[in-house]
């Protein structure tokens, strides 16, 4: 069963004041949609392990019954080099709880998610065995990727999840995601479709989520409480009764703290 919104902030807030607000083991590579260059795919790669590593790539969030044959061939992971990829979607939860079913990610050094709809994802998978062995992935010290709606779900606080539309950011039911970044909600596509105030009025509303917004092509590495912005666009940053402000390449981030740790020359 899902959990209530409110249930749901309660246990993120009591996670944000005890644990680390990223992974403690693992790396997120969380990444704002559009075209990704090699710094952010290649980085993606190699946090996995290299081209040989095994590596999950989760296409769901697009929408599909069965996924096309073509699929495999145009994977963006296979085009970067990676050699070693298995394509993991269902649509049905009773299979997404089944061990036949997670068998690849038991492997897995990395895991993908496409962008799309998050909803998708979220009737596919939240609270499901394949969720645990998501999570499982960077209890390893393994990695975690995402682009665009792949980039939101890696958040607990889930913004555009409504099925009616991506445009609603609050959307009752669907405001859960996958957890991997605790007290943070994730948006993406930030500039490009000129979304830059969308994300005051949801740490408007739950003052205590951290609200970051990524550019198309453009990343943020985290590992442990910090993240570093790669590629070629900005990062915002969002809390409660404060002016969102822009980070650039090169900048780093206390997710903890809620504070850049420097400042880049862009």
């Amino acid at each position: 069963m899902r959990l209530s919104i409110l249930a749901l902030l309660a246990a993120t807030s009591a996670a944000f004041a005890q644990t680390a607000v990223g992974p403690p083991k693992g790396t997120l590579v969380v990444v704002g949609g559009g075209v990704m260059g090699p710094e952010v795919i290649n980085r993606f790669i190699d946090l996995a392990g290299g081209p040989d590593a095994p590596i999950v790539f989760v296409p769901t969030a697009n929408g599909l019954d069965q996924q096309p044959a073509k699929l495999t061939e145009s994977n963006v992971l296979l085009k970067a080099g990676a050699k070693n990829v298995t394509i993991l979607h269902t649509t049905d939860r009773k299979v997404a709880n089944s061990k036949k079913f997670v068998a690849p990610l038991l492997k897995a050094r990395g895991v993908f998610f496409s962008g799309g709809r998050q909803w998708h994802l979220v009737d596919s998978y939240l609270n499901t065995r394949t969720q645990r062995e998501f999570r499982a992935v960077l209890d390893r010290g393994g990695v975690i990727g995402g682009s665009s709606a792949g980039a939101t779900i890696i958040g607990s606080y889930l913004v555009r999840g409504a099925r009616s539309g991506n445009t609603i950011m609050m959307a009752p039911g669907y405001e859960e995601g996958f957890g991997f970044l605790r007290g943070v909600a994730v948006d993406q596509h930030l500039l490009k479709r000129k979304r830059e105030n969308d994300m005051v009025a949801v740490v408007t509303a739950h003052p205590q989520l951290l609200g970051i917004g990524i550019d198309e092509s453009t990343a943020v590495i985290v590992q442990g409480d910090n993240f570093e912005v790669v590629g070629q666009s900005k990062v915002a940053i969002y809390e409660h009764g404060k002016p969102y402000y822009f980070l650039s390449s090169g900048d780093r981030f206390d997710l903890k703290t809620r504070s850049r740790l420097n400042a880049s020359t862009h």
